[in-house]
């Protein structure tokens, strides 16, 4: 058995004081060793962490505890190496953003389909399909005949709705994700723009993959995941894809064997929009990770959002330093 637990998990409930919930939950987790990334919102909470079976059981007896979260549900994979280095629980508006007004799952919603279910409802010839991850997530997978919205981020789907689907004419529409949070806030949008029969997969791709047995999947290729994993088969073991570590981009080994991919710098998805800097800048990152695991580290710059994060904070102490200055 692998010896690191990774948990998605994510519940649309109101919380009133975000931030009171946000401290409690990081002294939780930074205390018992679990690593990973949860967004904390008025509407609810949304995360993937990892750690060992105790911590990770641990924490989900701890939100489970709180009448609010008595039915969390979650989903569950394994990995030898847990794939998160720190410990954040952040605020924001929105714990997955799509960036219209009103949108709230806990006062309407779809309808939820369990995997076991999902196969049949899909197979209908009235039901249309849709894939509400990104273009990037849909190329290395999804279902047979899920239509593709092609869209870089969630905030784009709305305008794809506009465009593309017509409540009078799509009576049924089906959806999904990686793990449920985004269909399920679309389904909430849908209704509101008139759409009366929305389904979406309960647990997401990864709630299927679990339950559902691959012979009688209608899942092809493999299933983007938000860690260094980067891809997950039909088992959940760690796919066969790799992330460029220049734009964060899935790749494939016939990527990696194009004249455009540069191991740390570049990749057939990225190479013309680098400057001469930003070359230089990801060429001496990837010296600094070589340097790293030469000393059985593992280097915190490998991951290029922190690494913007960082600046941000940067730019913004400098700025505040200036503005102090100028204001003595």
């Amino acid at each position: 058995m692998s010896k690191c637990v990774v948990a998605a998990l994510y519940k649309f409930v109101t919380i009133d004081e975000p931030e009171q919930f946000r401290d409690a939950l990081f002294s939780f987790m930074n205390e018992n060793e679990i690593r990973g990334t949860v967004l904390v919102a008025n509407e609810g909470i949304n995360g993937t962490i990892s750690g060992s079976r105790a911590h990770v059981d641990a924490l989900l007896e701890y939100l489970r505890s709180d009448s609010r979260f008595a039915n969390l549900d979650h989903k569950e994979s394994y990995t030898d190496d847990c794939p998160f280095l720190r410990t954040k629980v952040r605020l924001k508006k929105e714990i997955v953003t799509l960036g219209v007004e009103g949108v709230d799952p806990n006062k309407v919603v779809g309808t939820y389909v369990n995997p076991k279910e999902w196969n049949d409802l899909i197979a209908r010839e009235d039901v249309i399909l849709v894939d509400t991850r990104n273009d990037y997530e849909y190329q290395i997978g999804s279902f047979k005949q899920a239509l593709n919205p092609d869209t870089t981020s969630f905030r784009e789907f709305p305008a794809y709705v506009e465009a593309n689907l017509d409540p009078g004419k799509n009576k049924k529409v089906a959806m999904f994700c990686t793990g449920g949070i985004r269909c399920e806030k679309a389904t909430s949008y849908m209704k509101m723009q008139g759409f009366e029969e929305v389904y979406h997969l309960k647990g997401g791709i990864l709630k299927y993959l679990e339950e559902v047995d691959p012979k009688e999947s209608l899942w092809e290729g493999e299933c983007f995941v938000f860690d260094d994993r980067v891809s997950v088969d039909h088992n959940l073991n760690p796919g066969e894809y790799d992330l460029c570590h220049a734009c964060r981009m899935p790749i494939s080994d016939e990527d990696k064997q194009s004249e455009l991919y540069v191991l740390g710098e570049s990749c057939p998805f990225c190479h013309e929009q680098h400057t001469p800097e930003d070359r230089a800048r990801l060429r001496e990152r990837q010296r600094q990770i070589e340097l790293a695991k030469e000393r059985g580290e593992r280097h915190l710059g490998s991951n290029l959002p922190q690494i913007r994060e960082q600046r941000r904070r940067e730019k913004l102490a400098e700025k505040e330093k200036q503005r102090l200055a100028q204001g003595s």
